[in-house]
């Protein structure tokens, strides 16, 4: 699919009768009941916060990090992330490194910030009668900050963190996990998210996954881990949903 560009922003009249986008024309029918949507970098601008973090941590414990290196392992389960970039001091310097990526983290907080018209998605799917669930291995004070950011309020049924699961992505448990909260089938589902680790983790437990460009990986990457169809960011696949994947197949 060719990635679409983002438009201008969209006001949703959640009064409207069950038209497309406010468009007098009938919805199509959705391809699944619920979809998953990954948070950083895909709802909210925060990868780039993330390796900032990280290299900040690694550097105060005499191991710096490339910035690409740490970039392309965002999204990853932390302890495989730690094992990817620290090798064998992994296991030494892996608890003060996490220590020391959230209390950067937390300093950049000011800095976070919503991706254009992500809330307008999630209300728009929720007002078409999907299920909206954030599938996320963030750490709960983590998702408060970056959820409090998002304001999507009554459009998400349910939520996962990192007090769901012991493994996050690539491995399948989170998304296992938001399938099970939202009480639908793998095959009844679609997931949104930005990196190789959520379509891995998606194909992992059976979910179809779109993928958007907006955490900082290329078009061709997120295709060749198996992502059925990459946006630009939310904005892009909110003016082209009726042709996406969750209403077309």
């Amino acid at each position: 699919m060719t990635v679409i560009r983002t438009s201008a922003p969209l006001s949703l009249d959640e009064t409207a009768p069950p038209t497309c986008l406010g468009l007098d024309r009938p919805m199509p029918d959705a391809t699944c009941s619920a979809v998953l949507l990954d948070i950083d970098g895909t709802l909210v601008d925060t990868n780039y916060l993330h390796v900032e973090a990280w290299s900040r941590a690694f550097g105060e414990l005499g191991h710096p990090v490339d910035a690409w290196r740490i970039h392309a392992a965002i999204g990853m389960d932390s302890g495989k992330l730690l094992e990817a970039l620290l090798g064998d001091d992994a296991e030494r310097l892996g608890d003060a490194a996490k220590e020391r990526h959230a209390a950067h983290f937390a300093e950049l907080a000011d800095r976070i910030r919503a991706f254009p018209r992500a809330q307008d998605l999630l209300r728009e799917l929720a007002r078409r009668g999907l299920k909206v669930v954030l599938a996320t291995s963030s750490p709960p004070e983590e998702f408060d900050r970056t959820t409090a950011v998002l304001g999507a309020g009554d459009a998400v049924l349910t939520a996962t963190t990192s007090s769901d699961v012991d493994t996050a992505k690539p491995a399948p448990y989170v998304v296992g996990v938001a399938l099970d909260k939202a009480e639908v089938a793998a095959s009844d589902a679609v997931m949104i998210g930005d990196a190789v680790w959520d379509v891995q983790a998606a194909a992992a437990a059976g979910v179809r996954c779109i993928a958007v460009r907006s955490g900082g990986v290329g078009a061709d990457e997120l295709r060749d881990a198996g992502a059925i169809a990459v946006y630009d960011d939310v904005a892009a696949l909110l003016d082209d949903l009726d042709e996406s994947p969750i209403f077309r197949r």
